[in-house]
């Protein structure tokens, strides 16, 4: 059985044991858990992605609860173990849980918890800052430079974009999907085109208002449609960003013959999942069509890329930092461990996962809840009053 190298222990002679898989951004969920009398671990081993060994050595014979990570394979074997030493709650690091079971979970009693709500804006503008990248080849335009290859001004030099007046299209118009639109209209004033199951009304209105607010300086008003369906929007915009969920509906979403619809010189950015689009399609369809660019945090095999993305200029590549600011990373650390140390200590479920405001508010005592437990429903967990 693999042995973790070092654990930072803080709180030792602590009621509850509470395990970090990872060391977590900030000092704040540390203090919140003692506080609350807990033992904290973090375990500090050089390894990126821990084994299922790794952390049943990390749980060992008593164990209250696990903060884990997306990275990390969080089935039968570890909640079974979870279950023996005691534990009765994990929660992953991040808004998405494609790597918990669940089920599983449920079954041996665990309440999963999540973080959604800190992560809309610094999504939204991560993929942003991809399509504006993507728009004026920036990263391309860096490498040449740093390479010493720049010898004066040229007409023909790295010509990119504009993405004013142009459409944005939105696939998924969810909390993230809505707020990077905004982000688009108002700042590069571009029309939006999106599909999504249901109507963002709230969205429909911000873009008319803001319409209505250029035509009244003078310019050139924005529009909005609500397409039909997901092939609309890419056949008929710019700049397309991802934002669904992935299930078995969404995987390979954005494939051979669908990238085939989008315009030659479109922009394709996803920072939803890897998943969603055919990454061997893509390296294809880069290699075929040199104006066609795209921006990726998230990748189909993560940590790896298909062979080939890596060799594309017109491909912007980053690792998986959607949610990497500073705030939102503290943030979901103070949710992750408020998921655990809520179900320790026998609180209700927060009753909006979305609106987690008060729990990350520094300068008062977070709510006596759990910020989020996807599978509390399924336990028979009380919901917060408050």
């Amino acid at each position: 059985m693999a042995k973790p190298v070092s654990i930072e222990v803080y709180n030792p002679s602590g009621k509850y044991r509470v395990i970090s898989t990872k060391p977590m951004p900030g000092t704040r969920w540390i203090n919140l858990l003692i506080e609350q009398d807990c033992r904290v671990e973090i375990c500090t081993q050089k390894k990126t992605i821990l084994s299922v060994e790794d952390i049943i050595a990390l749980i060992g014979d008593k164990c209250d609860g696990v903060i884990g990570q997306l990275t990390e394979d969080w089935g039968e074997t570890l909640f079974s173990a979870l279950s023996r030493a005691g534990g009765k709650a994990f929660s992953n690091m991040a808004v998405g849980y494609n790597n918990v079971d669940v089920n599983a979970a449920t079954k041996y009693g665990v309440a999963v918890g999540n973080t959604p709500g800190v992560l809309t804006e610094t999504t939204a503008e991560l993929a942003a800052s991809l399509s504006l990248a993507a728009a004026r080849r920036i990263v391309e335009a860096d490498e040449f430079m740093r390479a010493g290859l720049y010898d004066g001004w040229l007409p023909h030099l790295f010509v990119g974009n504009l993405l004013k007046g142009q459409t944005v299209g939105v696939i998924g118009a969810g909390r993230i999907g809505s707020a990077y639109a905004r982000m688009m209209v108002e700042g590069f004033k571009m029309n939006l085109i999106y599909y999504d199951l249901y109507q963002s009304t709230r969205l429909e209105k911000f873009v008319t208002a803001y319409g209505q607010f250029l035509k009244a300086n003078g310019e050139q008003p924005v529009t909005w449609k609500r397409a039909s369906s997901m092939d609309e929007v890419l056949q008929e915009a710019d700049l397309i960003s991802l934002h669904p969920i992935l299930d078995k509906t969404t995987y390979h979403l954005v494939n051979k013959e669908r990238l085939s619809k989008m315009k030659k010189e479109a922009i394709l950015i996803n920072c939803s999942r890897g998943p969603v689009v055919d990454e061997v399609a893509l390296v294809e369809h880069l290699k075929e069509n040199p104006m066609f660019r795209v921006g990726l945090d998230v990748f189909e095999d993560e940590p790896y890329m298909k062979p080939g993305l890596a060799d594309m200029k017109n491909a912007i590549v980053v690792p998986h930092i959607a949610s990497a600011s500073k705030w939102t990373r503290e943030g979901m650390a103070t949710l992750a461990a408020l998921n655990v140390l809520g179900k320790i200590k026998g609180y209700p479920v927060w009753s909006d996962s979305n609106r987690v405001e008060p729990f990350l508010n520094e300068n008062a005592p977070p709510p006596a809840a759990s910020p989020s437990i996807v599978n509390g429903k399924a336990l028979g967990l009380p919901v917060s009053k408050l």
